[in-house]
């Protein structure tokens, strides 16, 4: 199966339908990120199909729990490879997304990954979390594999809006996480997400400021 059309198939399952548009600068994406991993080991992952799955896909999942909004303010922490910001700019060009990572090397390579893919509705952001500030406040602040609950929480909340969310991409059920959250935040949904052509356990921990 050629990448486009894993990446088509997968996309199809996740109930999303890829324009033209899209599917390219997906796959110029992908294109660029196993390019620079090759040099700047920007991620484990190494083959290209496998990107489709474990990177594409699996940033793309977390879409149907995204508030369905033309215009919308995310922010990517610890994006590292641009992963899921990258992708949702892509799909979402009404989006306006920051990706926000302290590791100047992977941040250099997301600034040429956009001028290379004519993304303009994202920018690059090289701070540590607790030190991004400058009044910027999200609807959504969302993270991959960045920290345990409780610190995401603490690092990143002062980024949400009064109505906005934490989202954490996480493995396994957080248990043992959900348990130390901070009193000022309360998990509101914990969901099971399926990646196509990826046999692993995937959930997204939705957080809101407590009442």
């Amino acid at each position: 199966m050629s990448a486009a059309a894993q990446l088509n198939a997968g996309a199809a399952a996740l109930g999303l339908a890829l324009s033209a548009e899209n599917e390219a600068k997906l796959l110029a994406f992908q294109a660029l990120l196993a390019k620079w991993n090759a040099v700047y080991n920007l991620t484990a992952i190494r083959e290209p199909e496998r990107m489709i799955t474990h990177h594409l896909l699996d940033s793309l999942a977390v879409l149907p729990a995204l508030p369905a909004r033309e215009a919308l303010e995310l922010a990517d922490i610890g994006t590292g490879a641009g992963l899921p910001g990258v992708p949702l700019a892509i799909v979402r060009p009404g989006w306006q997304v920051s990706l926000v990572d302290s590791n100047q090397k992977k941040t250099a390579f997301l600034q040429q990954a956009l001028i290379e893919l004519g993304l303009s509705n994202a920018r690059v952001v090289t701070s540590r979390v607790e030190h991004f500030a400058a009044g910027a406040r999200f609807d959504v602040v969302i993270s991959r594999a960045f920290a345990e609950l409780a610190e995401f929480a603490r690092l990143a909340g002062h980024l949400v809006k009064p109505d906005g969310m934490l989202l954490a991409m996480k493995g396994v059920h957080p248990h043992e996480e959900l348990a130390t959250l901070p009193p000022a935040w309360k998990a509101v949904a914990v969901e099971r997400i399926a990646i196509p052509g990826l046999a692993a356990d995937r959930h997204l921990v939705k957080l809101l400021k407590a009442a």
